[in-house]
């Protein structure tokens, strides 16, 4: 499946580059734990960097210095991960497009799902009981009509001239038989209908492309022209969430902003925040225009042969010595 993958990618006339794992800042979303280590030099001084949650980071720095077309098979490590569907160190597939817009991704994700499940031997993604065909052209759903149809909950009447509603978002959440808290927020209710109600429906029989997310909900991604949407998706096989896709947030100031929200809200829920990488936005300040998706490839193999668990398909776990799986 990787070689199928690489030779999507070479017929694409992509180059295939190899990020530093070490990293000044492993991301800066609120709810993606990080490892982090100590860098020491011959002469004794040390400095903390983490493992990188994904190569983004590293791959825009070579889009701003010049690439147009880059993928990656990155080894990334996750802390507080760990599941059927999650592991603390797994295989991500990246790639961008400089000067293309975020839909030409979607096209991408189509040909790769055929060319790597051929390349298994297998007609079917399966998982928990649902299948899905990789050769079929994927479903197309926008976020506000996947809550719609699988909620009954109208998502864009909660977002209220770019702001969302929290209160009124509970009240339909509730009358969809979500358990909701007093201090879950917007976001955290959209998390759990997501979760709850929509994702598990996506991907029967195909594929499904989710577009469209509220932009409370694509910390690097731009917004549309209506605001109250970022240039955002997510792939869809059997219920599980397979890559995220986002047409890339290229303004510095706006990231920055975005960021230490993110990071206030970590330093509220988990104590703790991860630097800001200043390299990384002054690089975004002469990156081009472009689209970037990354995809869980562990998970794609998962689906592809049929497995349970996403241990089934590394060839070396983490050792698990806290007992959580």
């Amino acid at each position: 499946m990787v070689a199928a993958a690489r030779a999507f990618f070479a017929a694409e006339s992509f180059v295939e580059v190899d990020t530093a794992i070490l990293q000044v800042s492993p991301g800066n979303e609120a709810h993606i734990s990080a490892f982090s280590t100590e860098i020491i030099d011959a002469a004794g001084a040390g400095g903390r960097l983490y493992l990188h949650s994904s190569p983004e980071f590293a791959a825009k720095k070579l889009l701003a210095a010049g690439e147009e077309k880059i993928f990656t098979f990155a080894h990334v490590f996750r802390n507080r991960e760990r599941g059927r569907l999650h592991h603390p160190e797994f295989t991500m597939l990246e790639w961008y497009r400089a000067n293309e817009p975020y839909q030409r991704l979607v096209e991408d994700c189509a040909g790769l799902l055929a060319a790597t499940a051929a390349a298994a031997g297998t007609r079917d993604l399966s998982f928990a009981g649902c299948f899905a065909d990789p050769f079929a052209e994927p479903e197309v759903l926008s976020v506000a009509e996947a809550f719609d149809r699988f909620a009954g909950v109208d998502l864009l009447a909660t977002i209220e001239d770019d702001e969302p509603n929290r209160d009124a978002f509970a009240v339909l959440a509730r009358n969809s038989g979500l358990r909701i808290v007093e201090d879950d927020t917007w976001s955290d209710i959209f998390s759990k209908m997501l979760s709850e109600k929509i994702e598990p429906q996506l991907g029967h029989g195909q594929a499904t492309i989710l577009m469209d997310y509220p932009a409370s909900e694509a910390a690097l991604a731009k917004l549309q022209t209506d605001r109250r949407l970022a240039e955002r998706f997510e792939l869809y096989a059997c219920g599980v969430e397979l890559a995220n896709g986002f047409g890339e947030l290229t303004d510095p100031a706006e990231q920055r902003r975005r960021f230490e929200a993110e990071m206030a809200e970590r330093r509220q829920i988990y104590g703790e925040a991860y630097p800001i990488d200043e390299d990384f936005l002054d690089a975004l300040a002469i990156m081009p225009e472009a689209s970037g998706i990354a995809l869980g490839f562990d998970r794609l193999a998962m689906l592809a042969t049929g497995a349970t668990h996403i241990e089934q398909v590394l060839w070396t776990p983490v050792a698990d010595i806290t007992g959580i799986r």
